[in-house]
Parts: structure tokens; sequence; C-alpha cells
């Protein structure tokens, strides 16, 4: 690596907004640091970048054409990779090698997915491939984790995000009765789930990439252990269009292609747009439409 190092604008925008900047600052350095441990050739960081890591190509003497990855720690993907290694490649990005160069930091060194188009990007104006490419990719990845595995509970998850939304202020299309309810179904959801798998919690057509090894891969998760039904809602999120012309259509879809209860879908889709709300108040529509159901199902 020689010259200044590029930052992608997202990953400053964050840096900016969330007083981060002082990570920012030591940025180059970290990065320096891994490229001289994995003896590597890095590139220009992927644009416009996520919002927690610096993602880049880079050609390795030892592994070839690799991504690497130095990212912000953060409670939510603390067990990245962890996860990589339990997936082992299937369906997922290999995890090639992985170090923490400070006590803030984690550096992946990843396999580079070729020719690494998004899903996204691909099936831009048909979402029903999307679906079903997701849909196949999550069936593989619900793997029973390993007994002492020490990822994180999707329970804990729920817990950080509703105390978040609790400080927030809610739009004014959601009354305080039906924030007050979605906030008590996201963190009661996880507790009562029949199964337990390893998630992605992070898995939409956006965050799947075209590869030579296998047609998709995911790529980014944010493994918890928990509930597979949650697994589904980031995809859901993202299908904006579909979500605001027929919430229920979309649950009952994407549960038919999974295998999934659609009332308990439903339940996890009108909490998690409750939660989202603060952020995003289109969301307060649907967790409206979604909510008599939701009522009478509890």
């Amino acid at each position: 690596m020689s010259g200044p190092l590029s930052l992608p604008p997202n990953l400053v925008d964050a840096a900016r907004s969330e007083g981060r900047t002082g990570w920012l600052d030591r940025l180059p350095g970290l990065v320096r640091t891994v490229a001289e441990r994995w003896d590597l050739d890095v590139g220009g960081p992927f644009l416009p970048g996520g919002r927690t890591a610096w993602v880049a190509p880079a050609r390795s003497t030892r592994h070839g054409d690799v991504v690497v990855k130095v990212a912000r720690r953060h409670p939510e993907s603390d067990h990245e990779a962890d996860g990589l290694r339990l997936w082992g490649g299937a369906g997922m990005v290999r995890l090639l090698a992985d170090h923490q160069p400070a006590a803030d930091t984690t550096a992946l060194l990843l396999e580079r997915c070729r020719p690494g188009a998004t899903l996204a990007a691909t099936a831009a104006q048909d979402e029903a491939e999307q679906d079903a490419v997701v849909a196949a990719l999550l069936q593989r990845l619900w793997i029973g984790p390993p007994p002492a595995h020490g990822i994180r509970p999707l329970a804990d998850m729920c817990e950080m995000w509703a105390a978040e939304a609790e400080r927030r202020t809610w739009p004014s299309g959601l009354d305080a009765g039906l924030a007050r309810d979605g906030l008590v179904l996201f963190r009661e959801l996880p507790l009562t789930a029949e199964r337990e798998v390893l998630l992605c919690t992070d898995l939409h057509a956006g965050n799947v990439l075209s590869a030579g090894r296998e047609p998709w891969l995911a790529i980014d998760p944010k493994p918890h252990v928990g509930d597979p039904t949650y697994d589904v809602l980031q995809h859901i999120l993202n299908c904006d269009e579909r979500l605001q012309a027929d919430p229920h259509g979309l649950v009952r879809r994407l549960a038919g292609l999974l295998d999934l209860d659609a009332e308990r879908l439903g339940l996890w889709l009108f909490a998690r747009c409750v939660v989202e709300a603060p952020g995003r108040p289109e969301l307060a529509d649907v967790a409206r439409r979604l909510a008599a159901p939701t009522k009478g199902s509890r």
C-alpha cells in the first residue's frame, strides 16, 4: 500500500455523525499493519462503502485475489469471524484469516467473489428471483451451532434495539399503545423460538454476490444464534414497494419459500417495523396494517 488511504464516503459520514473520527484517523495505520501481517498489495476501497468497515480488494502472495476488511468493533458484528468459520464457505464467503490489530478493531481476510455483482443489481427488476436466491441461501446457512459456540443470542440484540428505540422520538403515525405492543413482542419473540440456529441477521440482496465457486455467496453477516424466522426480516424490509403495497402477501410468500410459520413471521415483521419506525417513519403504516392480526394472535 502506497500513498494516502482513500476513505469511502459512507464510512466517513458514519464516523462523523457518530463521533468516531478518532478511529478514522487511526485507520491508515491499522490498514498498513494488516497489509504487512498478511503480505498484501491492497487496492482502493469498494465504494461507496459500508458504515463500520473499510473493505478493499487485495493481492495476497499466499491466497491470490482476496478482500481485506478492517472494521470498527460493534456488538452486532463481534462474532463475524466465528460465524464464518462455522459456515466454512457453504453459501457464505470463506474466511481465510482474522486478526485484531487494536482493541476496537477487527480485520478479516476473505475470499474474493468474482464477478462479484450484487444480487440487488443483477436482479433489480425481478424481486421474485431475489426472494428465491435469498431463501435458498438462508436454508443452507441455518445450521445448528456447536456446544459452547460463544456467539451472542438474538435476544441480546433485540433487547439492545428495543432499548434504543425507546429513547428515540416515535413518528406521529404510531400511537403509544401500538409502539408498546411492538417493543414487548420484539423482546418476547426470541424467547419462544422452537429451534435455534446460526443467523446472518443482515442478509439481503445487497449482501449477496455472484461468484465462481457457487452462483451466489452471502457476505457481511452479523452472526447471532436464535429464531430462524427473524432472519428473513432484513430482506423483507429491503423490498420497499412490495412491503408498502402488500405486507401480508410478502410475509406469506417468504414464509412459503422457507417453510416458516407465516403468522410468526408477521409478528416478527410487526415488531421490527415498530422498532425501526423512529428512523423510518413509513414503517409506522406497515406496522398499523399488520397490527390487527398481530393483536388477535397474542
